[in-house]
């Protein structure tokens, strides 16, 4: 009975699964996100902690057997600064932050970013750690200066409930992490002018450590004191575990919020001269990795999109189905973040665009031509991490049949989408798992899945299309300002 949590950006979740890999008990709610004026995103811990503890709280009491691990995983990136009691010293800031937009251009324009990617192989965007402590060293110095410890969503919840200042390899990859050694490249820290500052970086876990339930954790969750409790990877990886990706060369689609794109390599080199973006991530297994491009669009546009036309988001299928592929010739860049893009490039100021409206285009062209830009996105995504192999997907996206149908059909490849949709949490369990020496199969566990096939009679539309796609956002990033 090990639960799993993933703890996302505006949902936190829990599942217990059985031994073939199918959720038996899961529960959710709501986390708070507060955007204010000029792009700033944030979160109170206080109010994340308590989903956590509504959830398996709920989780727990209607299982039939007691719970024998907790199973953590969450969002990654921003910055969650706490003092050595595990007390937030200021609202955490959320990898949806853009304060640090001027400083990041500012990073492009110098060098700094080209140097942390040659030595790490992870690009930086507004919302990264190194951006984010380097704001704050220059606008809110004390803030820091109170702080124990700089980390993430995940480890904030673990010492709240284990005592423990911890940070898994996933989530210290980006920027500064040497992946060969699994340690913090001090030269990349120094280009950001933040090694006044290291002490604030906790160490990463060895793999397959496991923490236990201080007293303090256990009132809270209602669970035992010593429960054994694992913490990592963060949400991407947790999800390409989840999914089943294996193999080098098999990759994962998230479509959520953003549009998280990842490959697997058995590689620990890199192109230096590429573009700097990007994340190189640190998986549960030393010998593997995990070239991700998270890009920032995704279903927050078609919220956006809905709002703005007045529609339902359950009117999706129904608009998508109206307009054949190409969109009746309208065009979009799907660029709606206030912190621009982060890759497969990175810019600030990128921005949306529709073009090739007329009188005659309806709603469902212009959802189309958003849905197919954020899928025209994904293969720009696949292309620059190196899809070879197997394609996976999981995210509120996939659960419309005409939109996953467009992603096949403009990346070129079946898709293989799990049963269950909690792929975050399946992956935390699963490396918890492995961690606590509990056997399972994990072929059984991927095999409940459905596969949607591309389409022929697309292809030849879409490539062309993509070509569009990449022609205009040449011409676009020349004109972007902040």
């Amino acid at each position: 009975m090990i639960v799993g949590v993933d703890i996302g950006t505006s949902l936190t979740k829990a599942v217990v699964f059985d031994e073939d890999g199918s959720s038996v008990a899961s529960a959710c709610t709501p986390s708070e996100v507060h955007h204010h004026t000029g792009g700033l995103v944030e979160q109170d811990l206080d109010q994340v902690v308590g989903t956590v503890v509504t959830v398996v709280r709920e989780v727990a009491a209607r299982l039939p057997e007691p719970v024998t691990a907790l199973a953590l995983t969450g969002q990654g990136d921003g910055m969650w600064l706490r003092d050595e009691r595990g007390a937030a010293v200021r609202p955490a800031i959320s990898w949806l932050d853009a304060r640090a937009n001027t400083l990041l251009s500012k990073w492009q324009a110098d060098g700094v970013a080209r140097e942390v990617f040659r030595r790490t192989g992870s690009g930086m965007f507004p919302g990264c750690a190194a951006a984010i402590m380097s704001y704050l060293d220059g606008r809110e110095p004390e803030v820091l200066d109170r702080a124990v410890v700089a980390g993430y969503c995940v480890d904030a919840v673990v010492q709240r409930l284990t005592g423990e200042i911890t940070v898994d390899a996933s989530d210290a990859s980006l920027p500064f992490l040497d992946q060969a050694t699994r340690q913090y490249d001090e030269g990349a820290i120094e280009a950001c002018g933040l090694s006044h500052r290291r002490s604030l970086f906790a160490d990463p876990a060895p793999p397959k450590t496991v923490f236990r339930l201080n007293a303090g954790g256990a009132e809270l969750l209602g669970l035992p004191v010593g429960l054994p409790v694992t913490a990592g990877p963060f949400d991407l990886p947790a999800s390409a575990i989840g999914a089943g990706v294996r193999e080098p060369g098999d990759g994962i689609l998230t479509a959520g919020t953003t549009l998280a794109c990842q490959v697997l390599t058995a590689d620990a080199a890199f192109d230096r001269e590429g573009e700097p973006a990007g994340m190189f991530l640190s998986t549960p297994d030393e010998s593997r990795f995990l070239r991700a491009m998270p890009a920032m669009v995704g279903t927050a546009g078609i919220d956006w999109v809905c709002a703005l036309l007045g529609i339902d988001v359950t009117e999706i299928d129904a608009l998508l189905a109206s307009s054949a592929a190409g969109a009746g010739g309208v065009r979009s860049l799907p660029f709606l973040s206030v912190s621009g893009e982060r890759a497969p490039f990175v810019d600030a100021g990128a921005r949306a665009q529709f073009a090739g409206l007329s009188l005659e285009s309806s709603r469902g062209d212009v959802v189309r031509a958003l849905c197919e830009s954020i899928a025209f996105a994904a293969r720009h995504c696949f292309e620059a991490a190196g899809l070879s192999g197997r394609l996976y997907a999981c995210g509120g996206g996939v659960r419309s049949p005409e939109w996953i149908r467009i992603f096949a059909d403009v990346l070129g490849r079946p898709i293989v989408i799990p049963s269950d949709p909690g792929v975050g949490a399946r992956g935390a369990v699963l490396t918890a798992a492995s961690a606590l020496g509990t056997p399972f199969d994990q072929e059984r566990w991927a095999a409940n899945s459905r596969t949607v096939a591309v389409r022929p009679e697309n292809v030849e539309v879409y490539e062309r299309g993509y070509a569009d796609y990449q022609a205009s956002l040449a011409a676009a990033r020349g004109l972007w300002r902040l």
